[in-house]
């Protein structure tokens, strides 16, 4: 058998003319992945709820010379996820890299007891359902052509549970984990590869603005690499998961979190 040789594309080129949805990138984390991902040749899809922050970035990226259709879409409504995935294909062409972003916390922790049943639906629907659905809306096309990237997104709440967890937030996201595995065990013989990101807390504009200088300290200190991550950590793993160059990679999640999860 002739052994396999990774051929990895010119620098600053590795995702040239491949379309690429990055769900929930009208800030933070998902707009550092989508600006990247233009950077890196792709013609990226930047959604998002808020039509004007979709605007403001996907308008960012073509300042600089990228490719960017900016959309918004309910992702707990598979119509409508449906209606987005013909939209970009008519636009684009097909999408051969999804990063499930979308998602996050918005129930504060408390005692299992006291969550409502209304904010455990309200976790669950806005991470682990959105990427189900995400993915669900475009697995076939991937699957039919022989060749896709899944990137979803986990945290450290759900690789590192602690009592100030929130515990719907991190039971929907480990759910994200075990869902990323089963699904690239699935899917691995179509040409289909599946990765999760798991980061710590990152700075994103809204946690700087809301983490208060001390407590960012006693947050930089618990890390072995004792800094706080930014938005460009995220983005850098999921270039990588994206690229020719983790060809091999399916079904692991990259904890980014400063090796404060040793699992």
């Amino acid at each position: 058998m002739k052994p396999f040789v990774l051929e990895p594309g010119p620098p600053g080129r590795s995702l040239k003319d491949r379309v690429a949805l990055v769900t929930g990138s009208s800030r933070g984390i998902g707009a550092a992945i989508a600006s990247l991902f233009a950077a890196e040749g792709a013609r990226v899809v930047v959604h998002g709820r808020d039509a004007e922050a979709v605007r403001t970035v996907a308008t960012s990226i073509e300042e600089v010379g990228g490719i960017a259709y900016g959309t918004t879409c309910e992702l707990t409504r598979y119509e409508q996820l449906e209606a987005m995935r013909q939209d970009i294909e008519s636009r684009l062409g097909p999408v051969e890299i999804v990063v499930a972003n979308a998602g996050g916390s918005t129930v504060r922790p408390a005692p299992l007891e006291e969550i409502s049943d209304a904010d455990w639906r309200q976790s669950v629907d806005a991470n682990l359902t959105a990427t189900f659905l995400t993915i669900k809306a475009f697995l076939p096309g991937m699957k039919k052509r022989g060749r896709g990237t899944i990137i979803t997104m986990s945290s450290a709440a759900a690789r590192r549970p602690t009592e100030r967890s929130p515990l719907a937030y991190a039971a929907a996201k480990a759910g994200i984990d075990v869902l990323t595995k089963e699904l690239a065990a699935q899917v691995g013989a179509s040409g289909v590869r599946v990765n999760c990101i798991a980061p710590e807390t990152i700075l994103t504009e809204r946690n700087q603005q809301q983490i208060p200088d001390d407590v960012k300290e006693q947050l930089r200190l618990a890390h072995p690499v004792p800094r706080l991550g930014v938005p460009d950590d995220v983005a850098q793993a999921a270039l990588f998961l994206a690229s020719d160059r983790s060809s091999w990679i399916s079904g692991v999640t990259v904890d980014v979190a400063g090796g404060s999860v040793l699992v």
